[in-house]
């Protein structure tokens, strides 16, 4: 899978740009606030409809324009496809090949992406909340029943915990009614589970040795963390563990008013040997920990997907020493692999290691390939 050309329309502080891109290695640099990060995020809100600046969504759109336009041509062996994504104030259309798609589920997975940001370093350093939401957005886009799953999840998680509510405030309600939510949330949380445990498991396959390679170090891996323990993940002992879970608890989650067990209350770790990084890793072991998930993640998407995802690389040689940096452009620049990075400086860059790829000057939203 390649993006092969990105087309932009008032968007952030492009007015109308049209990049060819390469299917190997491209490299946008140049100075901070020259709108090098926009590519990175129109190509994101591309694959996914949203970008991934959290609360900055309203401000895409120019001022004075009543709409911002997302184009890209997507090629898939010998098949091309045209996606589209229209901001029209609080309205968004989602297009493929001219032809307007209503569902999220429907349009996510034409383009898979991997996405490194320095934010990303709160994958280690934040709250739960931030590693689902990668778990989420990563298996939504190689499994479209896991997104319907999720979503599905979502809904039944929030009518249970009304619904507690009401038999808090009013004893005479039937409880029946919570163990029929309650047992369909137990069917949707067991696939939620297997996958995430069966992704992380996939990641620990190549982690450790993404991490060596770059950092000459060995030994980092994830550790699942969910809310329930179980000696196994199959359906029977998923389903087993959390039907007597939640009758124990019962009282607690009606006093409560929320549903305190199931995968929303999932998390997982990042360890070099004994040591948790999020307590114990300096900002360049956290910062070469995230990147080495990231790079564990692309032969996942080609096993599910059958293609590869495309990297978008966020600023990432801040914090790396010159021998991390060339060691990483090694990794990414494979065959079959399209990168996507963005840069203040290359001057410390083997040259050898850019061979074949494009390279861009960004300056005040004006793209220029060098």
């Amino acid at each position: 899978m390649n993006l092969t050309k990105i087309k932009l329309l008032n968007f952030r502080n492009y007015s109308n740009i049209s990049v060819k891109l390469n299917s190997g290695m491209n490299i946008f640099v140049g100075d901070n606030a020259q709108g090098k990060t926009n590519i990175l995020e129109s190509i994101i809100i591309l694959a996914l409809t949203k970008s991934h600046r959290v609360g900055n969504m309203p401000n895409i759109i120019q001022f004075n324009k009543k709409k911002c336009q997302i184009q890209g041509v997507i090629k898939k062996g010998c098949i091309l496809s045209k996606l589209e994504v229209d901001f029209f104030d609080d309205v968004k259309k989602l297009m493929i090949n001219q032809t307007e798609i209503r569902r999220v589920s429907d349009y996510i997975s034409n383009l898979n992406v991997i996405v490194f940001s320095p934010d990303d370093l709160e994958i280690i350093k934040g709250s739960p909340n931030v590693r689902r939401n990668l778990l989420n957005i990563q298996l939504s886009q190689i499994s479209r029943n896991y997104l319907n799953t999720y979503n599905e999840y979502n809904k039944l998680l929030k009518t249970r915990n009304e619904y507690l509510k009401v038999l808090f405030n009013n004893h005479i309600a039937d409880k029946s009614y919570l163990d029929i939510l309650t047992d369909k949330l137990i069917e949707k949380s067991i696939f939620i589970y297997q996958m995430r445990k069966k992704y992380l498991d996939l990641i620990n396959d190549s982690i450790g040795n993404y991490y060596f390679q770059i950092s000459g170090n060995r030994d980092l891996f994830v550790k699942y963390i969910p809310n329930v323990v179980f000696d196994c993940y199959s359906e029977d002992e998923i389903r087993d563990k959390l039907s007597k879970i939640f009758r124990k608890n019962y009282q607690k989650e009606l006093n409560y008013g929320m549903t305190m067990y199931g995968p929303h209350r999932d998390d997982f770790s990042f360890s070099y040997g004994d040591n948790d990084l999020k307590y114990y890793g300096s900002q360049g072991q956290q910062k070469l920990a995230v990147l080495s998930f990231k790079l564990a993640e692309i032969p996942i998407f080609e096993q599910f997907c059958g293609t590869m995802p495309v990297l978008l690389l966020d600023d990432i040689f801040s914090e790396l020493d010159i021998k991390k940096r060339n060691r990483l452009l090694r990794e990414i620049n494979r065959e079959g692999i399209q990168s996507i990075l963005t840069t203040t400086d290359l001057r410390s860059i083997n040259k050898k290691i850019l061979d074949g790829a494009y390279i861009y000057e960004v300056k005040n939203g004006n793209i220029e390939r060098k």
